[in-house]
């Protein structure tokens, strides 16, 4: 039964994915529809009034829960990549939600990404890990993926909306893979002393750091450009790092066969590209087609 606890893994891992659509969604229409929103510190407080962005911070709350339960069954090498269908799950919410019309083309980068996804799972099968990392790793970690993020971040400070998207969702991503080891490590820690040690160990403080910052450089992102824009490079850059954090912190590792490897590159290469397609041939905003919409009202006999 050492099979069933990878498939429990990625079940919670798109029902996270499911969640973070759902977030992604209504948060960014949260923050951009009002032309006459506040700026700078009032926006804050105007989002904690705005009853769709409390909408979407409640569904990041439960993509953490599943991601957290996902983590404690699978290697983070499986459990990141996974969460890349969260643009699979958008492109099927705009459709079913918000009524809109998709393109041929986006369904057709979310089938390739899917496939992508699949083969780089089967093949590269990625197992092993540790429960605990050595500290000079950690240290390595934080200090790589911290120092990024905040390159990145004072970098995106100006230009273009859509230069500001990019730099920050690339900030993001990487901060996201960095939370996501530190979730790793809680739930181990978890797994071995139980619950209440969760308080006398430092990976659930890391966590709430860690899931702060993310929190601020999404919505950033999210803000500060179209979200074709900011959502594939949050979605691509997470499992890029992610992967990279799970060697090096985890000691997770992968076939170590030179044709199984190349066919999960090419796996992986796949669903990148169906990612950058989908998004890219997505519709551009978040506005109901008024066909759909309409077809969708029920008719009084």
């Amino acid at each position: 039964m050492l099979w069933l606890s990878p498939v429990i893994g990625i079940a919670f891992a798109l029902l996270a994915a499911l969640c973070n659509g759902v977030s992604t969604i209504d948060r960014h229409i949260a923050s951009t529809a009002d032309s006459h929103r506040p700026a700078g510190r009032k926006l804050v407080g105007w989002l904690l009034r705005n009853p769709l962005w409390l909408l979407g911070s409640a569904a990041q709350v439960g993509a953490f829960v599943f991601q957290a339960l996902a983590l404690n069954f699978s290697p983070l090498s499986i459990v990141q990549p996974v969460l890349v269908t969260e643009l699979v799950m958008t492109l099927i919410l705009r459709r079913v939600w918000i009524r809109q019309q998709v393109a041929g083309a986006a369904w057709g980068g979310a089938v390739a990404a899917c496939v992508g996804l699949t083969v780089f799972i089967v093949a590269a099968d990625p197992r092993g890990g540790r429960p605990e990392a050595p500290a000079s790793h950690w240290a390595v970690a934080v200090l790589a993926c911290g120092g990024a993020a905040a390159v990145l971040t004072v970098l995106g400070r100006g230009g273009s909306p859509a230069r500001r998207a990019v730099l920050l969702a690339l900030a993001a991503g990487v901060m996201w893979a960095l939370e996501a080891a530190f979730i790793k490590a809680a739930t181990d820690v978890g797994d071995q002393a139980g619950f209440g040690a969760l308080f006398t160990r430092w990976p659930v403080y890391a966590v709430a750091a860690g899931g702060l910052a993310g929190v601020v450089l999404e919505q950033g992102a999210l803000q500060d450009g179209p979200l074709r824009v900011s959502q594939p490079l949050l979605v691509i850059t997470d499992p890029i790092v992610s992967i990279a954090l799970s060697v090096w912190l985890f000691d997770e590792y992968f076939v170590l066969n030179a044709g199984v490897l190349a066919a999960a590159a090419g796996g992986f290469f796949v669903m990148c590209a169906g990612i950058v397609v989908l998004s890219q041939t997505a519709p551009s905003d978040l506005q109901a087609d008024p066909g759909l919409a309409e077809s969708a009202r029920p008719r009084s006999v």
